[in-house]
């Protein structure tokens, strides 16, 4: 393992040079239990790599993002070259899409835990590779079974990218910086399954449905060659592979020197109990169970639009399979507005911090009121637009921009939001909402075709807004009301039950405060501090939960972004929730 990584290390951007590292006559930092620690300065720390390293990390890893996403939907623009070629119904080549996006569902649950036990890189490596591995099965695939079941292998290890890249994010960026690096990729995250059927359409004009996947293996290969670039930025397995290097140097008084990760007696299979059963706990709870379900609605309809577009503009209008996929290019326009929408937001949230403003994860929900109403509204002009041929195709084609614009609102608002209420049950929190709406994403090719055929565009897509019209006051509610239901949540923490001032708690303190003075922005994922205190990114947010609370005996473990200390460990191995 050792000599492969030498090997895998060479052709990595290292933020740092050898003979920049520690030396015999410089003492390794450790923390108050003796454990290697990073220096307030060390060229090691992940986060105090040089913005433009970071930059190019964030990058490389938003481009391993966007082969997944462009991949889930591409197939859509030559479903009907696939249905020629295997004598299949449309409604069957529907699942290929359909498996992908159920390769969502399982995937986050195993790669999540691999990368905090192993680390980002050598999930990255495994998953990535086998993506591709399997993209060559669907490419050449010989039968319409070969082809769903490389497509499912697909969505499962393509998964790796969604699930891991915000705590790629996170590990890198500080409070102050993660907005924009956030923003960036979620804004990405919508413009892969946008361009997808635009790219595959035009491929079916001028050759079969097998260059869709050409086109996505040489997309993969160039991003894998950039993937070897990306160095490890786990903090936890850098000090790990930090004090390997110190126990080799022979430093007198730190032949024994252990990173605190080698300290536990953490196991794989502890971290996989949790990961496989909490998420499941925390689903049911009252903010998650009806975050999933808003979530689940709108992503529902993000597939749907793959289905819908080409009804619109080619079955209605007659346009060719590569034209009738522009329109979804508006989508695209309509998610950077949303991605403006939010820097503007977060300036704004700023603003009222240096004013003394407290805040609460409350405050994450007016741009989640925004997206809720403007989504039936762009939804319903959208479906009426779209429904007569006399209406110029730009009219519907703008409509669906802001719809794109409505859903990426809704999506920020309401991750940062469950970040903000689970605080390190956060990345359980996510997990389980991803499940959801994946499913939910997944069953969206197979029916669509034959509601918008009985309902015709209009009555179809007024369906769609009308339960959006019912899900609307749900921000309004929880903004309202989300501060006691929170409270009354086993794993959202809050200031009720605070345990008492320890020497410890006081350094927590501060560290909050320092923090608190950070620009608000984008945030999928929380950050935990090296000292093993949970500081919640955005807005100032006023509470700090410590492992010691009762309720939250593993408390210190961020599921599956981040390693705990020793007796919490202990905790996660036992499985506890």
């Amino acid at each position: 393992m050792n000599t492969l990584e030498r090997l895998l290390s060479r052709p990595v951007a290292k933020p740092y040079r050898s003979s920049s590292l520690s030396t015999p006559h410089e003492k390794p930092h450790l923390d108050e239990n003796g454990h290697l620690d990073f220096s307030p300065s060390d060229i090691e720390n992940p986060k105090n790599w040089s913005p433009l390293r970071r930059w190019y990390i964030t990058l490389v890893t938003v481009l391993l993002v966007v082969n997944a996403t462009l991949a889930s939907s591409s197939p859509s623009g030559t479903l009907t070259g696939i249905s020629t070629a295997f004598d299949v119904s449309l409604e069957a080549c529907g699942l290929v899409i359909t498996l992908f996006l159920l390769g969502y569902c399982f995937g986050p649950l195993v790669w999540a835990p691999l990368s905090e036990f192993y680390g980002r890189r050598w999930v990255f490596y495994a998953s990535f590779l086998s993506y591709i591995a399997f993209n060559f099965l669907c490419a050449f695939a010989p039968t319409f079974a070969a082809l769903l079941v490389g497509r499912f292998l697909c969505g499962t290890f393509a998964s790796a990218p969604l699930s891991n890249a915000p705590g790629v994010l996170a590990d890198i960026w500080g409070p102050v910086e993660r907005g924009n690096a956030m923003a960036v990729f979620a804004v990405m995250t919508f413009v892969g399954p946008a361009l997808g059927p635009v790219i595959s359409g035009f491929l079916e004009l001028k050759e079969d449905w097998r260059w869709n996947f050409y086109v996505l293996l040489w997309f993969g290969g160039a991003t894998a060659v950039l993937m070897f670039t990306i160095p490890e930025t786990l903090a936890p397995v850098v000090l790990v592979n930090k004090a390997r290097r110190i126990r080799a140097m022979r430093m007198p008084g730190f032949e024994e020197v252990k990173a605190p990760v080698e300290a536990t007696d953490r196991t794989l299979g502890g971290i996989f109990k949790v990961a496989l059963t909490r998420p499941w706990k925390i689903l049911f709870d009252t903010i998650s169970f009806m975050v999933a379900v808003y979530l689940s609605v709108v992503y529902m309809l993000l597939y749907m639009l793959f289905t819908i577009y080409p009804i619109v503009f080619q079955q209605k209008r007659g346009w060719n399979s590569g034209v009738g996929q522009l329109p979804l290019i508006g989508t695209i326009i309509g998610a950077c507005l949303g991605g403006a929408l939010i820097f503007f937001n977060s300036k704004r949230d700023q603003r009222k911090l240096d004013a003394g403003h407290r805040g609460r994860a409350e405050d994450r929900l007016p741009v989640a009121m925004v997206g809720g109403v403007l989504f039936p509204v762009s939804m319903f002009c959208f479906a009426w637009m779209a429904n007569f041929n006399s209406i110029h195709w730009i009219v519907p084609t703008v409509a669906g921009g802001f719809l794109a614009t409505s859903i990426l609102l809704i999506f920020v608002a309401y991750l940062n939001y469950l970040t903000d209420t689970y605080l390190m049950f956060a990345a359980s929190a996510v997990a389980a909402n991803t499940i959801a709406r994946s499913a939910a994403g997944a069953a969206a090719p197979l029916f669509t075709q034959y509601m918008f055929e009985a309902l015709g565009v209009g009555g179809g897509g007024s369906l769609i807004a009308g339960v959006g019209v019912l899900l609307a006051p749900v921000p309004f509610i929880f903004y309202k009301y989300g501060e006691p239901i929170r409270i009354k949540s086993k794993f959202a923490p809050t200031d009720e039950r605070k345990p008492e001032p320890t020497e410890s708690s006081s350094r927590d303190e501060e560290a909050r405060k320092e923090c608190a003075g950070s620009e608000g922005g984008v945030s999928s994922v929380g950050s935990y501090h090296h000292e093993h205190t949970y500081i919640n990114e955005g807005v100032g947010f006023d509470h700090v939960a410590r492992p010691d609370d009762e309720r939250d005996k593993d408390a210190g473990q961020l599921d599956g972004m981040d390693v705990a200390g020793p007796r919490f460990e202990k905790d996660l191995e036992k499985g506890e929730p």
